[in-house]
């Protein structure tokens, strides 16, 4: 019965294998900021250009990374460049 109680590294949220992964972090944390950044600014109607372009950068790191931390910016961004595009779209205002 020991073996029950031991943690199974296989299906861990984390990277449990004592190995750096740049790549993965690095997308991770662009993604997050960008969803942040993309979800706050989407709550202002004239901020519509950052929110969508933050958000859909941040739709495709997150689709291109593909990691399981991924996902939350991922969900915030496209909130926030959905409702950026509701307000005003990506050149709204700009391009005549």
């Amino acid at each position: 019965m020991a073996q029950a109680m031991r943690p199974d590294p296989g299906h861990s949220l984390f990277a449990t294998d004592g190995k750096p992964h740049p790549l993965q972090d690095t997308l991770v944390g662009v993604t997050l900021v960008l969803g942040v950044l993309s979800f706050v600014t989407a709550q202002f109607d004239n901020l519509h250009l950052l929110s969508s372009w933050s958000g859909l950068i941040g739709i495709l790191t997150g689709a291109y990374g593909q990691f399981i931390l991924l996902i939350l910016g991922l969900g915030a961004s496209a909130f926030g460049f959905y409702l950026g595009m509701a307000h005003g779209g990506l050149f709204g205002g700009v391009i005549s």
